[in-house]
């Protein structure tokens, strides 16, 4: 049983509770003051004097990554929504509702509350389809996962040359997106298919004989749909922004004297508040996706005015394209200034750029369309628009990024070494890489199989094919495919070969930590299975590295073969050694499938996740890790739910020490350790003092401190400890995201591994298998109890002098005002 439900008492008769089963966005739960007792406390005996009130004491539990019920986290189904809306609440018992008007009733245990905030990352099907901006999300994620900068020398010019190389990297999968969507739309359908006589039936799209059968004009309309595309991501990424960038800080937080002061970057009041870095890129990005529509039509439609040689059309595509250079450099100058301000919270919008940027872009993209319009009676369409030189400018340039970020990267590391730092520093760029991969995959996937459906039983871009096919470099990029994730499986196998020897050599020592209970084989083995397996988390840097570097330079040898032979690679292969030629064709077929096929997973997961609940909660565990860092360096990428949870925390812990005046410890499993602590950083040193922080499963340092050692590193932990001494965490070896924090002069933070399972075999006190808990059921573990008690013994101690200065606890008092 869970500490709240040892806490649980009977309820008094008459209380009106909500099932917390029934939580959902299209219910009101009740206030607090819907669950009063019908009959009061009895007063004081008069007999004895009343007592001196007691300061109340508050736990606050925070639920991780698979999120929970409040009635799961509370040990009680019968809960009230005490503050908050249908999207993230603070819970309690229904019996603990009046908790500040009586606290004679608590003396010597906390009241328990619970925050959840799963339905912020899984709340409904929509939400499931971000899966769809995945490289968005991991070109964000190499944003924060920079190496920690020096203390001193002249690291802020790397830190920002980092955040421009990133924000770089960003803007190109947004071009890239978006070219695809060109490549399907105007290349393949407007230009090929419907100029093609034996493709023009398939869709219903204008014939070359009709009136806007003309190639500029289908042009024009084939443009509609990448436009349609770029306005959509506009309007979710506005959407969101104003729900969670738009946010501002809760009032009165502490402003460091001094901007530059060594204050951790998520202690500072501008942290979790991107309103106008957010807005800026969202302008760049539309802007960059309008020019990408407006590029793909007035390239051939002004090549073709000088072939013809028609002096007035020639002279408004040269004008054309000159605007369009020019908007695209000022895109670029708005994405490269300078990132956040994180010192104080900005409320400033650069209204220059957020207006004219977008709009200026939309009106040379309807002058473009206008201009491809005009007739043109001799142009006909023929083999395909020039693709290949903008996906191969795009994929070098990617590749140049992320090698600079290789570069710079490794330079902020060596001047402030960190041995628990990811692949050396190289963490941010390996994400890079494997974010443009992911980028490269989707978008060709999508040409490919439109290709392969228009051309119906041919291979696109083979001798005899009906139709050109997408852009040699993407059928090159499907035939690496297939080498790829051969590489994945050589290193899956070779991880599960290091598990099973690990298993084998832990488990003659499992049965040794039970000294009073027989040797069980097999349940050493299972025991030794688990703490293997929880290991391998220890391995993935070097498992992403190896993925990244293999894509890189299977990228490479792509991008030179497209552009050295300008064929695909079975056409390429062809006359060469039969098993050569045999290969190269395998490979382009089967990467072809398979590219496809990954998007089609991509968007069929999407689909099941709008309909069965517990697909969409899956998705979501993979949204609350990867979407926990704000948009800093990619406006489309699904928006970031700890700029609602942080401050909902800081809010809550601040508004009830003030009125009352009690001990709070929050308490965090999981990704809920990592709010916890991000809440706890924001906090008023005179509320901090206050506060106790109790972490179980915890990712801070195994997970967070490796991947983002700028923000999570051995540093800003340590300063953590600093400003917040009451402060424990438990871990297990059997856990694969928990770890030890390794936090203060001592490693004082940490006790564990603790004991799992809690029993090696059967006994009276355990009369069935005792379950290996891993990653769950850190309340199960006496130590949870125990260590709870200390932290708030410890905050009484310290506060102890200021009883005096305690706020008296009334009847009525409303802490969800």
């Amino acid at each position: 049983m869970s500490p709240a439900g040892e806490l649980s008492r009977e309820r008094g008769p008459g209380q009106r509770v909500r099932r917390a089963g029934s939580w959902s966005g299209a219910e009101t739960a009740p206030r607090a003051e819907a669950a009063v007792p019908d009959h009061p406390p009895a007063p004081p005996s008069p007999s004895r004097p009343p007592a001196t009130p007691v300061p109340l004491a508050l736990e606050l539990l925070v639920h991780g990554v698979a999120g929970a019920a409040p009635g799961e986290l509370l040990g009680d189904p019968r809960t009230v929504r005490i503050t908050g809306d249908s999207t993230a609440a603070v819970f309690r018992r229904a019996e603990d509702t009046d908790a500040e008007a009586h606290p004679e009733r608590y003396v010597g245990r906390p009241v328990p509350e619970a925050y959840c905030w799963s339905r912020l990352t899984s709340g409904n099907g929509a939400r499931a389809l971000w899966l769809l901006l995945l490289p968005f999300m991991v070109a964000n994620l190499a944003h924060w996962a920079r190496p920690a900068a020096p203390a001193t020398g002249r690291s802020p010019r790397a830190v920002r040359a980092y955040g421009v190389l990133v924000r770089l990297v960003a803007l190109s999968l947004t071009v890239l997106l978006i070219a695809a969507a060109c490549e399907v739309a105007l290349d393949l359908v407007a230009w090929q298919c419907a100029g093609s006589g034996a493709c023009a039936d398939t869709l219903p799209f204008p014939r070359a004989d009709g009136p806007w059968g003309q190639p500029g004009r289908r042009l024009a309309l084939g443009a509609l749909l990448p436009a349609a595309l770029t306005g959509l991501l506009w309007y979710l990424s506005n959407r969101t922004w104003s729900a969670y960038e738009s946010q501002p800080p809760p009032a009165g937080a502490a402003e460091p004297d001094n901007p530059e002061d060594d204050t951790p970057a998520l202690g500072r009041p501008g942290f979790w508040y991107g309103r106008r870095l957010v807005a800026r890129l969202r302008a760049a990005h539309t802007a960059a996706g309008l020019l990408t529509v407006a590029v793909a039509v007035a390239v051939p439609t002004a090549a073709f005015d000088r072939r013809a040689g028609t002096p007035v059309l020639e002279a408004a595509g040269w004008v054309l394209q000159a605007l369009l250079a020019g908007t695209a450099l000022s895109v670029a100058c708005v994405v490269c200034r300078r990132g956040r301000t994180e010192a104080r919270p900005d409320h400033r919008l650069d209204r220059a750029a957020v207006a004219l940027l977008p709009r200026g872009a939309l009106g040379l993209l309807g002058a473009v369309l206008v201009y491809a319009c005009w007739s043109r009676p001799g142009w006909t369409s023929t083999g395909r628009l020039p693709g290949d030189f903008a996906f191969g400018a795009l994929m070098l340039g990617q590749g140049c990024c992320a090698l600079a970020l290789a570069v710079v990267a490794r330079r902020l590391h060596r001047a402030a070494p960190d041995p628990a730092a990811a692949l050396r520093g190289l963490g941010g760029p390996a994400v890079a890489m494997l974010g443009c991969a992911l980028g490269g995959v989707m978008s060709g996937g999508v040409a490919q199989r439109v290709a392969d459906w228009l051309d119906g039983g041919d291979t696109p871009g083979m001798a005899g094919a009906t139709l050109p096919g997408p852009p040699v470099l993407l059928s090159w990029q499907a035939a690496v495919l297939p080498p790829l994730l051969l590489v994945v499986a050589l290193l899956a196998a070779w991880f599960a070969v290091r598990g099973a020897l690990a298993t084998r050599r832990l488990a003659a020592t499992v049965a040794a930590e039970y000294p009073d209970e027989p040797a069980d084989p097999a349940r050493s083995r299972r025991i030794a299975g688990a703490r293997a397996a929880a290991a391998l988390t220890d391995s993935a840097p070097w498992f992403v590295a190896a993925v990244s570097g293999t894509t890189l330079l299977l990228g490479a040898g792509a991008l030179a073969g497209a552009w050295i032979s300008e064929q695909v690679p079975g056409e390429a292969a062809r006359g060469s050694h039969p098993a050569v030629e045999a290969a190269a064709r395998a490979a382009q077929d089967t990467g072809s499938w398979l590219i496809g096929f990954g998007f089609v997973l991509f968007v069929t997961w999407g689909r099941r996740a709008y309909r069965d609940p517990a697909a969409r909660r899956t998705i979501g565990i993979l949204w609350d890790v990867g979407t926990f860092w704000p948009r800093a360096a990619h406006p489309f990428a699904p928006p970031c739910y700890a700029e609602r949870a942080v401050p909902d925390l800081t809010w809550r812990m601040t508004a009830w020490t003030g009125l009352t005046g009690g001990r709070l410890v929050i308490s965090g499993h999981s990704q809920g350790s990592v709010l916890a602590a991000a809440a706890v950083w924001q906090l008023p040193p005179d509320v901090r003092g206050r506060v106790a922080l109790l972490t179980y499963g915890s990712p801070l340092a195994r997970l967070y401190g490796r991947w983002f050692p700028a923000h999570f590193g051995p540093g800003p932990l340590t300063a953590l400890h600093r400003d917040l001494d009451c402060w424990r965490n438990l871990w297990r070896a059997t856990d694969p995201i928990g770890g030890p924090v390794g936090a203060g002069p001592d490693k004082d933070v940490d006790r564990g591994p603790l004991v799992d399972p809690l029993a090696y075999g059967r006994s009276e006190l355990h009369p069935l298998p005792a379950p290996i808990l891993g990653h769950s059921d850190y309340q199960a573990d006496p130590a949870f109890t125990a260590e709870r008690d200390r932290l708030l013994a410890r905050l009484a101690a310290m506060t102890g002098a200021e009883a005096a200065d305690v706020p008296q606890q009334r009847p009525g008092n409303r802490l969800d005002r």
